[in-house]
């Protein structure tokens, strides 16, 4: 079952960068580390060579997990989105109802997240309850500690 991913050209690029820097350097030193706890002796009783075999194993699982991600992710072609409602890359004014703070956020891909520098996941609560709005709607959204109210105030492309 793929899961497809949709991602901007610098989010592709920092995925693809990460998995060569896996395979390029994090293998090598792995199996570099395994042949050196191998040539201290008795394998039967060698918790060094049991935890470099642990950590190769967890560290091709990440690259697999990664292979899938790259192998399913799709380009998000920008000059194609609808800017009069809230998608996928879409920076959003919004205004809570309650206590009439403005924020802005722009929506993102999960992998792209990034709270501090307003870079929200569609897939996040928040996001999932903007996604389609538009300027003058009120997102009534579900959170963990109760339900927030925004009006979206402002819709553009990053």
């Amino acid at each position: 079952m793929s899961n497809v991913s949709y991602y901007t050209a610098e989010g592709l690029k920092k995925l693809k960068e990460e998995l060569d820097y896996l395979r390029d350097v994090e293998r090598p030193k792995a199996s570099q580390a395994i042949a050196e706890a191998r040539d201290k002796g008795d394998l039967s009783e060698n918790a060094e060579y049991d935890a470099a075999k642990e950590a190769q194993g967890l560290l091709e699982m990440k690259i697999s997990k990664m292979e899938e991600t790259v192998a399913n992710a799709r380009l998000i072609d920008e000059s194609q989105l609808d800017t009069s409602k809230v998608l996928v890359l879409s920076t959003v004014k919004l205004k809570n109802t309650g206590n009439q703070m403005e924020m802005t956020y722009t929506l993102v891909a999960e992998s792209e997240a990034d709270l501090k520098a307003g870079k929200i996941s569609v897939n996040s609560p928040i996001g999932k309850g903007l996604l389609g709005k538009t300027v003058g709607e009120t997102a009534e959204i579900t959170v963990p500690n109760g339900t927030l109210k925004f009006e979206i105030l402002e819709i553009s492309r990053t």
